[in-house]
């Protein structure tokens, strides 16, 4: 289906005015600054967020994009007229615009994070695109299977505006304790491909872009960014030189391709694994029965051989019940429709190699894995239930857990030991055997 919305003569007869008037505040030092990177060399592309910049930034770091939530926001895709570049054989060029996490713990975890958003609010998108919007571009796609992707074509040669609505909160992210907590930032990723002589498909990476944002609650960016203003104003002329200007709009600063391959590999890895958590409509019949085996259903596995995970998924409350028994039926119906369990603790840990080995102290420059624990409970037959998962061992080969201070002591641990740990502690575990 082919989406393109043309606009008035006008329009196109004062686009270079119109562009260029967008970047007046910052192009001169953003294409020094990627000329002095690449050699001289001009960026293929650059995007503009219509949305204003924070002026609480300090200059060494970051701009950062404050966004309210369902709220639809323009990105200018600048032509190829004014921006020199090489010639592209295709007509027409891919952009995938994402909504992905800032913080490398987050993108880490991303599929579960998604995947839990996703059971939190069925139904919804993370990233939207608003078609009635936006100008220039062909065949719009939102992937049903990946809530926070969009994808298009446009022709590099005219000009073209996509218009995003990002549909989560930042605090959606952060657990939940005493309220009032901070917001994790996303970034806006734009990935543009175009074709090769080879083949006939949107392949060849050309450029990346991206950008920091929060995005609150409808009218909270809004205020937000008031308050930040206000804060701001209140300061010493010698203290302001150290924050950056606010700008009416956002400049997508240009990243390496390494970055932009990262997390689509990640993602697509842990696909993989999807129905360790959850039973998907999108399940073959082989992964649905893995889930029933994961689940503790293996003895109606014989029953659902050929269904997939849309065929279980249609059945009702009663139909389980029907076939499975009042028990076992209500427990399947509740582990399908069951939402995802918000940890009350997260913890890193980092199995130490070697058996004998004294302690390694972190940052002793060796490259470790660390491995996340979430516990549900905040007790200490949790936390040996989870380290007994990690050395594919049972809880009761556990006798006991201990915890060496700086000093060299070891401390027995108990439940009140758990309920008083930090958030995201980092710890290297060494096994001694017992006798």
């Amino acid at each position: 289906m082919l989406f393109c919305h043309p606009q008035p003569e006008s329009y196109h007869q004062h686009s270079a005015s119109y562009i260029r008037e967008a970047l007046a505040p910052f192009i001169k030092n953003e294409e020094a600054r990627l000329m002095a990177e690449n050699g001289a060399k001009r960026t293929p592309f650059q995007y503009i967020l219509c949305a204003a910049t924070s002026p609480a930034v300090k200059q060494q770091e970051e701009a950062l994009t404050y966004l309210n939530q369902g709220q639809s926001y323009e990105i200018r895709m600048l032509n190829r007229k004014l921006v020199e570049y090489t010639d592209i054989s295709s007509k027409y060029v891919k952009s995938i615009v994402r909504v992905v996490f800032h913080d490398r713990r987050l993108q880490y975890m991303e599929h579960q994070q998604l995947e839990g958003w996703k059971w939190n609010r069925p139904g919804d998108r993370i990233l939207d695109i608003d078609i009635p919007l936006s100008v220039g571009i062909l065949e719009p796609r939102s992937d049903p299977l990946h809530l926070n992707t969009i994808e298009f074509l446009w022709d590099p040669l005219k000009n073209a505006s996509v218009f995003i609505q990002v549909n989560c909160i930042s605090t959606e992210f952060t657990p939940r304790k005493h309220g009032g907590e901070k917001g994790v930032p996303f970034r806006i990723q734009v990935d543009t491909y175009t074709t090769n002589e080879h083949v006939d498909e949107y392949v060849e990476h050309v450029h990346s872009s991206s950008c920091q944002v929060k995005v609150f609650k409808p009218k909270g960016a809004d205020r937000k960014l008031k308050t930040d203003r206000e804060k701001i104003d209140k300061k010493t002329p010698q203290d302001r030189e150290k924050y950056q200007p606010s700008h009416d709009t956002t400049l997508l600063k240009e990243v390496r391709p390494e970055r932009t391959l990262c997390l689509p590999s990640a993602l697509t890895l842990l696909n993989l694994a999807v129905n360790s958590w959850h039973l998907l409509p999108s399940s073959s019949p082989q992964d649905t029965q893995q889930w029933l085996h994961r689940h503790r259903f293996s003895p109606f596995s014989r029953l659902f051989t050929s269904f997939s995970g849309a065929d279980l998924l249609r059945m009702t409350r009663e139909d389980l019940i029907q076939i499975c028994g009042p028990a076992d039926g209500i427990r399947l119906f509740n582990t399908m429709k069951g939402r995802c369990v918000q940890p009350r603790l997260t913890i890193y840990v980092c199995q130490q190699q070697a058996r004998n080995q004294p302690p390694i102290k972190p940052g002793c420059g060796e490259s470790k894995f660390y491995h996340a624990l979430y516990l549900e409970e905040l007790t200490l037959l949790d936390l040996s239930e989870k380290i007994a998962t990690l050395y594919n061992i049972t809880s009761q080969q556990i006798t006991q857990i201990y915890r060496q201070k700086t000093t060299g002591i070891h401390i027995l641990v108990s439940d009140e030991m758990v309920q008083n740990l930090r958030e995201e502690t980092s710890f290297i575990i060494s096994t001694i055997r017992g006798n």
